[in-house]
C-alpha cells in the first residue's frame, strides 16, 4: 500500500512540473499554427488602458512617461489611471499629464472595485490593462490587439519578464527561472488552445466580454481571463507584447506576493467549480487542473509526504536499490535548499542553486495561502509587494 502511495505522489509530483509540459508540447506539434491578422497602423481600433495605482506615486511617472512612448495612434488610446484610497498624492499628477483620464476616490474599496468603475467609463471595443510598476516594450499593445483581433481570441496575455542580472539573490533568481519556464507553458498552452490565465502585468480582452468579479476578487486578472475562456473565447499568449518589472526585493516580500496569489487561487477552485467540467470544457479544463489544481492542491502536500514514505520504504526494504536512490536524490535536493535559504541574500551567479529553495517556498506559501483563504484573512486589497530597484 505505501509503495503505491510512493509511486502516485511520485507520479503527481513529475506529471505537474514536467509531464504536463511535454504532453502539451507533443499536442502542439500537431496543431495547424493559429494566424493573427496583419493590419495598417491606419486600421487600428480604438481602444482603452486601465491602470490600477494604490499609492504609487515612486513609480507613477515613469509608468506614465512609458505608456506615452507606445506605438499606437495616439488619438485612438484612451489611458485610465484609477488612484481610489491613495494618499501619497498620486491623484494630483491629473495636473501635469492632460492626455491621462484620472478617476478618484477617497475611500479604498480594493482594486477590483477601483478597476470596476474604471470599466463603467470605457467605450471601445478592447481594453488593455497594466500595473504600475511594470514597464512595457513600445511595441507591446500593438502586438496585444493584433492577437485580439483574431476573432476566436477574447483575451490576450502578454508576456512577462523579470529584468535579469549577472548576480542575484534567492528572489530575482527565484522568480526570474520560474517566470521563464512559466512562459514556456503558455506559450505551449496557447498553441494548443488557451493560456491559463493572465497576469495583471499586461494583458487584453474584448471589452464585451468583461464580466466584473465581485468586489472581494483576490486575483481579478486571473478571474477576469478565465471568464473570457468560459465563453468559449481563447485566451492566448502574445511573447512579443513584453512587460518587464523588478523581482521582488527579498524572499520575504516575495513570500508575501505568492501568499496572496495562492489564496486567491483556493478561491478560484471553489468560486468556479465549472472550469473543472472536462465534458462541457474539454481542453481547457485539462490544462486548468494540469497548470493549476494540481499546483495548489495535490503538490504541497505531495512533496513532504513522498520524503517520509520514501525514509521508512528504505527502512522497510533496504534492499531494494531504487528507494536509496530516490532517498539520496531528495536529499541532495533539501540540502541545496538549505544553502539557498543560508545564502538567500547573497548575489551569486550560480542561480541555479536558489531554485531548490524556491520551489519549496513556493510550495510553502501556498499551503500558507490556503489557511488564510479557509480563515478568510486574505483581503481583497492589494498588499504590494517591494521590488528591487
Amino acid at each position: 500500500m505505501l509503495t503505491h502511495l510512493f509511486w502516485i505522489l511520485f507520479g503527481l509530483i513529475a506529471y505537474t512540473y514536467l509531464g504536463y509540459t511535454l504532453i502539451i508540447l507533443l499536442i502542439s506539434l500537431f496543431v495547424r499554427k493559429y494566424d493573427n491578422p496583419s493590419i495598417a497602423d491606419s486600421d487600428l481600433p480604438s481602444i482603452s488602458f486601465i491602470i490600477a495605482a494604490y499609492n504609487e506615486m515612486a513609480i507613477l511617472p515613469k509608468k506614465i512617461e512609458n505608456c506615452l512612448q507606445i506605438n499606437y495612434p495616439r488619438s485612438k488610446i484612451q489611458f485610465i489611471i484609477i488612484t481610489d484610497g491613495s494618499t501619497d498624492g498620486s491623484e494630483k499628477l491629473a495636473e501635469r499629464y492632460d492626455q491621462i483620464r484620472f478617476l478618484h476616490q477617497a475611500a479604498r474599496e480594493g482594486k477590483m472595485a477601483a478597476v470596476n468603475r474604471a470599466m463603467r467609463q470605457v467605450s471601445t471595443s478592447y481594453t488593455i490593462f497594466s500595473d504600475a510598476n511594470t514597464m512595457l516594450d513600445k511595441n507591446s499593445v500593438k502586438w496585444m490587439i493584433v492577437s485580439l483581433l483574431n476573432p476566436k481570441t477574447g483575451c490576450v496575455a502578454g508576456e512577462k519578464r523579470i529584468l535579469n542580472q549577472t548576480k542575484d539573490s534567492a528572489s530575482g533568481a527565484g522568480e526570474g527561472i520560474y517566470w521563464n519556464y512559466e512562459s514556456l507553458i503558455k506559450k505551449l498552452e496557447s498553441k494548443v488552445g488557451s493560456t491559463i490565465g493572465a497576469a495583471g502585468e499586461l494583458f487584453g480582452i474584448r471589452t464585451e466580454l468583461y464580466e466584473a468579479p465581485a468586489k472581494d476578487t483576490i486575483i481579478d486578472d486571473f478571474v477576469i481571463s478565465l471568464k473570457v475562456a468560459l465563453k468559449g473565447f481563447y485566451i492566448k499568449y502574445q511573447h512579443k507584447a513584453i512587460a518587464t518589472e523588478h523581482a521582488s526585493l527579498s524572499i520575504n516580500e516575495e513570500k508575501k506576493r505568492k501568499i496572496r496569489i495562492a489564496a486567491g487561487g483556493f478561491q478560484v477552485l471553489f468560486r468556479m467549480p465549472q472550469l473543472l467540467n472536462v465534458f462541457k470544457h474539454g481542453l481547457l479544463s485539462f490544462q486548468y487542473f494540469s497548470h493549476k489544481v494540481l499546483r495548489w492542491l495535490v503538490v504541497p502536500f505531495s512533496i513532504p509526504l513522498l520524503a517520509f514514505l520514501n525514509i521508512f520504504l528504505v527502512y522497510q526494504q533496504p534492499s531494494v536499490l531504487i528507494y536509496l536512490v530516490a532517498l539520496l536524490l531528495q536529499m541532495l535536493f533539501y540540502f541545496f535548499a538549505i544553502i539557498g535559504f543560508l545564502v538567500q541574500k547573497s548575489k551569486l551567479r550560480a542561480k541555479i542553486l536558489f531554485v531548490p529553495y524556491y520551489i519549496l517556498m513556493m510550495n510553502y506559501t501556498t499551503l500558507l495561502g490556503l489557511v488564510r483563504y479557509i480563515k478568510g484573512q486574505q483581503s481583497a486589497a492589494w498588499e504590494k509587494a517591494e521590488r528591487s530597484k
